[in-house]
């Protein structure tokens, strides 16, 4: 599994992070869910922690999906 880049975080005025992927709005975070971001990507991987809160990860199930039977056409 390749290791997810190109995501940037803005923290801005109020509380607020915005998270983006090659320059495009990714997600918006406001209050204790920006709070608990900014703490998770001080203490790790700042890439991997940007892909799971947007969703924008791979999971490693896709090659066992895509040879379920009724995934097949």
């Amino acid at each position: 599994m390749p290791r997810p880049h190109g995501f940037t975080y803005e923290q801005h005025t109020g509380g607020t992070v915005r998270i983006s992927h090659h320059g495009r709005p990714a997600t918006s975070l406001n209050g204790a869910r920006a709070a608990r971001f900014l703490a998770e990507v001080e203490a790790s991987d700042p890439q991997f922690v940007m892909a799971r809160w947007t969703g924008n990860y791979k999971r490693g199930n896709e090659r066992t999906a895509r040879d379920h039977p009724r995934n097949r056409r």
